[in-house]
């Protein structure tokens, strides 16, 4: 427990409650070693026992974003449009990483096919009908579609909150144009309905935000912050390499570093780890122990026959702590120059 603004209460950190997005979190946190303990799946608290002093709310992800914002809760995974959205102008909501890599999507803005001239944003006033003077775009984004479209100087202009299905809005005369979230187009084309050549607003996936103000106003929510950095962090850097352990049969170690350094997939991430092999037989082995990329596994079993390595031994890899995290790193330097601190 802690004292937050005269609140006595846990760490708060929010997570999705249903659908891909809430089910990929879970994944990542538990694969992190942060797996979340939710005894009923209609319970909306839960635990990480690996953080005995945080409490994991769920929520939407659109609620998550304000919750935070708002100092509710101090941490939390949503997605960046979301986040982007929910933000606006605030500064109170601090990204502290967003490629989380699971969640992606794009907000486009988008126009009818049979708007065939019309392939950027500086054309969109040619669908204005002639008994108008705005540009109608309805979005369930109007703060992320304002920002963009008067960084084009497209400033004649209603924005039409809206929900549900927009692919509609401009077949039926509600609103000239739409901006969207776009996955695979389909959705699009059956439609109708077609992006802009330059109109990308937001590459989004999954991101793990904080509250700025709580962050400096209580070093155990810092510390909070700390671990689930440090812990995702190390997992990312992990996923998708493998350790490689090998016998190199050499004069020296120096002479086994060259023959691994000179090649293209077996130097690893820094270099190899060499050590002596004591055998009974008196013959010069060198163990080597290598990270590498798991698509590239194929070509360093190459390499590493090709200099006489043998005994190869793969295994994967859950974590690669190195220095401190990055992305913490930033984080710091951020609230350094806000609060001074």
């Amino acid at each position: 427990m802690f004292v937050l603004n005269g609140e006595e209460r846990k760490i708060r950190i929010a997570l999705p409650s249903k659908g891909r997005l809430s089910e990929e979190t879970l994944q990542l946190m538990q694969r992190s070693g942060l797996a979340v303990k939710r005894p009923n799946i209609r319970q909306y608290q839960a635990t990480i026992p690996t953080l005995p002093g945080v409490e994991v709310l769920f929520q939407r992800a659109g609620d998550i974003a304000v919750s935070v914002r708002d100092g509710i809760v101090d941490l939390g995974i949503s997605g960046l449009d979301v986040v982007s959205e929910v933000a606006d102008d605030s500064k109170d909501i601090l990204v502290m990483l967003d490629d989380l890599g699971f969640g992606g999507c794009k907000l486009y803005a988008i126009v009818p096919e049979s708007a065939k001239d019309i392939t950027q944003i500086k054309d969109v006033d040619q669908l204005i009908p002639s008994k108008r003077e705005k540009l109608r775009v309805a979005t369930k984004f109007p703060n992320l579609t304002r920002r963009f479209f008067e960084k084009n100087n497209i400033l004649n202009v209603d924005y039409i909150k809206a929900e549900g299905a927009l692919e509609i809005a401009p077949l039926i005369g509600y609103a000239d144009m739409i901006t969207d979230l776009v996955s695979s187009g389909l959705t699009l084309r059956d439609n109708r309905l077609k992006v802009l050549d330059d109109g990308l607003i937001l590459k989004s996936q999954a991101c793990l935000i904080a509250n700025r103000k709580n962050l400096v106003a209580s070093s155990q929510v810092m510390e909070s912050a700390r671990l689930l950095l440090e812990f995702i962090v190390a997992y990312l850097r992990a996923e998708g390499n493998v350790a490689v352990f090998a016998n190199i049969r050499g004069r020296s170690m120096a002479e086994v570093a060259d023959l691994i350094l000179g090649k293209e997939v077996i130097r690893g991430l820094q270099g190899p780890t060499i050590s002596k092999v004591i055998t009974h037989q008196g013959e010069n082995w060198f163990a080597v122990n290598l990270i590498i990329k798991k698509f590239q596994l194929g070509e360093a079993i190459k390499e590493l026959r090709s200099i006489g390595g043998s005994g190869v031994v793969v295994t994967p890899i859950n974590f690669i702590f190195e220095e401190e995290p990055e992305a913490y790193t930033r984080m710091l330097e951020e609230l350094r120059r806000d609060y001074g601190r």
